[in-house]
C-alpha cells in the first residue's frame, strides 16, 4: 500500500496593499477636513439657540478677541472700517456681512459696527455658534 500525504489546502489573503490604501484614505482625509472652510479666523463665536443660514453672496468681517479686523481673511485698520467695508459692497447688490466678532470683546465694539453698517446700508448678521449638548 502506498501511502499518500494529504495535501492540505490553505486560504491566505494578502493584506500588504491594505497599508496603503488606508494611508491614502488618511491622507484625503486630513487634506480634506483642512480645506472644509478656508475662510477661517480662529474666534471664540457667541452661542444662540436657533440660527438661519445666509444663501448669498456674504462678506466676512471678523474681529478677534485681540481687537484685529478682517474683511475675508484680509487685516484692516479699524479706523478705515468705513471705507475699506464700503469699497468691498460698492457694486453688490443687497450686500450682506456676516460678522464674526469673539464672545470676549465688548459689546460697544459690536455697537460701532453695527453703525458703520448702518451708515452704509448694508445687511448685518451675526455669526454664533450652537451650544454643544
Amino acid at each position: 500500500m502506498q501511502l499518500r500525504g494529504r495535501k492540505r489546502i490553505t486560504s491566505h489573503v494578502e493584506t500588504g496593499s491594505m497599508n496603503d490604501i488606508m494611508f491614502f484614505l488618511m491622507l484625503f482625509f486630513l487634506i480634506v477636513s483642512t480645506m472644509v472652510n478656508p475662510n477661517v479666523i480662529k474666534l471664540l463665536l457667541p452661542s444662540a439657540k436657533s440660527g438661519k443660514a445666509v444663501t448669498k453672496q456674504q462678506i466676512n468681517l471678523s474681529v478677534n478677541d485681540k481687537g484685529e479686523y478682517f474683511i475675508n481673511k484680509n487685516p484692516i485698520v479699524p479706523d478705515n472700517l468705513e471705507q475699506e467695508l464700503g469699497a468691498v459692497v460698492a457694486g453688490i447688490e443687497e450686500p450682506t456681512v456676516v460678522l464674526r466678532v469673539d464672545a470676549s470683546l465688548n459689546v460697544q465694539t459690536l455697537v460701532d459696527i453695527l453703525e458703520v453698517g448702518n451708515k452704509l446700508k448694508i445687511k448685518m448678521i451675526m455669526a454664533t455658534q450652537t451650544p454643544k449638548a
